[in-house]
């Protein structure tokens, strides 16, 4: 059956979904590109660590918060709770642009953010599993995971054209305000179209289409089935349930070692380019497009390598962790970044570009190895469970945020009081290099062959 027979309502969805995650990440990284006005004696004054603790509070409550979403959001279904989320996130970016210089206001409403945003990538993620064979959901995972670059994209450029058109002390707020704005814009295309297969079946969805969906679910699995059964306590109990499987852990460990690196780019670059390169934060935001911009391909590309091997017949499980594999020899290039920042002169006037190159490499594949690690949950739990096993596993991965964000603050704070500014950001490039073949030897020994749950 081809494509046009088979109908293309799924794409529409994860097209949708793309911009829930960009807007989301937009949302999020706005704050990396303030900290040059914050941390100025013309702005707030904080200090590297007063930065940390309001992206460390926003990632702890996230993390925290993300536990409870993935529940939620099982039981309440992803049209609604995805919805819910980005309503909250929203009003709280534009009521974080009356904060004012206080650390602790910024740490209140930046938490607060965490607390919606949570909800967006369980959301997603169960929406995926809903809307795509298994064959195709690392694909459409790393369409819209591709959104966590285009937001970090529009961040860079945006943020700083803000600061220079009204001017720091006012471009800051609207930034904020506008960004905020974009959600509640969101909210309306995804309730006029939004929805689960079986209620747009024989209306905006084909009949083919739906079988397309789901050709994995053998007969009586309950393919259309949304939400858990039961009360509270029902719910709690299935939670729990969870924390016993191996592939539970599996998923909890491998975002555990890596999403902190994301984090330590997205918040840190502008920072690390500008003092390790002297440069402004027009000029750091450039840069980061560009790396953002390689993301994108990354994310979309990490989605497709398993598809060119189980379109030759290997097993789903099988050409998901070899493609991971691949993913996670990628970062191990950061280990030049610092050699290459420290003997610019070596390098002529190539070696910012040369940096630019590795650290965008590195990005990309983070994408790659997301897009494929978010898949897990999918490929191993019943649908009904996806939101809660993908809020354990991403809860997993705030709090290797949080430990990232304390540390490369203490770290830049330290170095720089003893006058080195370079070895904080060699000693985070190290841990960026090696995060995911770690992340990798972990999935590969806690589940080392396809074993799905099927008690729940």
């Amino acid at each position: 059956m081809n494509q046009q027979k088979i109908g293309n309502y799924r794409w529409i969805i994860c097209g949708l979904l793309l911009f829930a995650v960009t807007i989301n990440s937009m949302d999020k990284f706005v704050i990396s590109y303030l900290k040059s006005y914050f941390c100025s004696e013309d702005g707030f004054g904080w200090s590297n660590s007063d930065f940390s603790n309001v992206t460390s509070a926003f990632t702890a409550v996230w993390a925290l918060s993300t536990i409870f979403a993935g529940a939620i959001i099982d039981k309440i279904g992803s049209r609604l709770g995805l919805g819910l989320a980005v309503a909250i996130w929203s009003t709280f970016e534009i009521l974080n642009a009356f904060a004012g210089r206080f650390v602790t206001t910024h740490m209140l409403t930046r938490s607060l953010l965490g607390v919606g945003e949570a909800g967006c990538f369980p959301g997603a993620l169960k929406t995926v599993a809903e809307w795509f064979p298994k064959k195709e959901r690392a694909f459409a995972t790393g369409i819209f995971n591709a959104g966590s670059s285009v937001g970090a994209m529009s961040a860079a450029l945006f943020v700083p054209w803000c600061l220079w058109h009204y001017g720091p002390a006012l471009g800051w707020r609207l930034s904020l305000i506008y960004t905020g704005t974009m959600g509640f814009i969101w909210l309306v295309f995804w309730w006029l179209l939004g929805g689960t297969p079986a209620k747009l079946r024989g209306n905006r969805l084909s009949e083919a289409e739906y079988a397309h969906i789901h050709a994995d679910d053998t007969a009586g699995s309950g393919a259309d089935e949304e939400t858990t059964k039961g009360g509270f306590i029902a719910a709690v109990l299935v939670w729990l349930k969870l924390l016993t499987f191996r592939q539970t852990w599996a998923f909890f460990f491998a975002k555990f070692m890596t999403d902190g690196i994301w984090w330590f780019y997205l918040f840190w670059l502008p920072d690390y380019l500008e003092k390790q390169f002297n440069l402004t934060v027009q000029q750091a935001g450039w840069l980061a497009f560009v790396v953002w911009g390689v993301a994108i391909f990354g994310s979309i590309l990490g989605g497709r390598v398993p598809m060119f091997f189980t379109n030759r017949g290997w097993h789903v499980f099988k050409a998901r962790t070899t493609s991971m594999f691949m993913f996670a020899l990628l970062p191990l290039l950061v280990l030049f970044v610092q050699y290459i920042a420290h003997h610019r002169d070596s390098f002529g006037g190539g070696a910012l570009a040369y940096v630019i190159v590795l650290i965008s490499i590195a990005v990309a594949a983070h994408q790659m190895f997301s897009a494929n690690l978010f898949t897990i949950p999918s490929d191993l739990f019943p649908k009904k469970t996806i939101a809660s096993v993908s809020g354990i596993g991403i809860a997993a991965g705030g709090l290797g945020g949080v430990l990232i964000q304390k540390l490369v603050g203490w770290l830049t704070d330290h170095y720089e009081h003893i006058g080195d500014k370079q070895m904080a950001y060699t000693i985070m490039f190290v841990i960026a290099a090696l995060a995911y073949l770690c992340a990798w030897t972990i999935v590969k020994i806690l589940v080392p062959r396809f074993k799905p749950v099927t008690d729940l």
